[in-house]
């Protein structure tokens, strides 16, 4: 196995463009161009097909990509476990989110993990649930942090928190100046949503159908930042967990009020790629997600009520 071109491999997918994989490597266009033809004979068929604006995989590329990821994480970690034989964690560990939970959750792994192992590097990215569940299926990230609704976790996963769902709306709104809002409010009301696909809004949409409320969508941005400014400035509203919500609460931009009637839980779930290696440092991360998950459990309750009162 050719270790540098299967990785060229992976760079030009990512990229979609052979000059800028070029750029990166800091050779030619040519040269990657050779490079990418003689691994596609090596493996018996095209891996890219070239458009207009670069290149995109074909079918054969993105059946062996996920494989061609899991044996680089693998090899690479194979070669830091050996220069590390004292088994003290080292690598690279890829982690999905939600933005909701780049704080505290993510921001405080990053500062523990490099306090205690310095050589552990994290690359995160944020995304929706969408996108969130086609990276761990494409083997893009190791871990994940989802959204989950049901009874039970899914095979393979762990619940970490439940955390409730709130009607979000400007200081001094009127629909939310109390600690609780029944959900038959939300009939007409204009909201600022997430892009569609949406697991959350599937689930909005079916309770809606359920209890005959009409859930109406004013504006569609994927944006927290962008949501709740555009919230905080009044005539609109969204429908959003608590840690999403904190920062606006204390700073006295945002009102909230828990929806109750029927009432909205929801479950941040930690997710495994099944192509994720099984090494030390993934373990190493799982657990100390587990353990600081464990630390914001015990304060949900407070967290909980000091919302509740910021909506009054």
């Amino acid at each position: 196995m050719n270790h540098a071109a299967l990785k060229l491999f992976i760079d030009v997918s990512e990229l979609g463009s052979l000059t800028k994989t070029a750029l990166l490597h800091r050779t030619t266009q040519p040269h990657i161009s050779r490079q990418i033809s003689a691994l596609e004979r090596q493996c018996g068929g095209r891996l890219f097909q070239r458009t207009g604006r670069g290149v995109v995989l074909t079918a054969l590329g993105e059946q062996i990509m996920p494989r061609v990821r899991g044996w680089l994480m693998d090899t690479d970690q194979l070669l830091n476990d050996i220069k590390k034989a004292s088994g003290t964690p080292v690598g690279t560990v890829r982690i999905g989110i939600l933005p909701s939970t780049a704080h505290p959750l993510v921001s405080t792994l990053y500062y523990r993990l490099k306090e205690s192992f310095p050589l552990v590097k994290l690359v995160v990215r944020e995304g929706q649930g969408s996108q969130l569940e086609s990276w761990l299926e494409n083997g893009l990230v190791d871990l994940a942090l989802v959204f989950r609704h049901g009874t039970h976790p899914r095979e393979g996963e762990t619940w970490l928190i439940k955390t409730d769902t709130f009607l979000v709306g400007a200081a001094n709104d009127e629909l939310t100046r109390n600690p609780t809002i029944a959900f038959s409010q939300l009939d007409n009301l204009p909201l600022v949503q997430f892009c569609r696909p949406n697991s959350w809004r599937d689930q909005l949409d079916e309770l809606g159908r359920q209890n005959g409320i009409s859930i109406t969508t004013a504006m569609e941005a994927d944006s927290l930042t962008l949501q709740t400014e555009i919230v905080s400035r009044g005539g609109c509203y969204a429908v959003l967990g608590p840690y999403a919500i904190a920062e606006g609460l204390r700073s006295g931009k945002l009102q909230a009020a828990r929806i109750v009637e029927p009432d909205m839980t929801r479950y941040i779930a930690l997710a495994l790629s099944r192509h994720a290696p099984s090494t030390l440092t993934c373990r190493t991360v799982k657990q100390m997600i587990l353990d600081i998950v464990k630390a914001l459990a015990e304060a949900d309750s407070s967290q909980r009520e000091s919302i509740e009162t910021g909506s009054q």
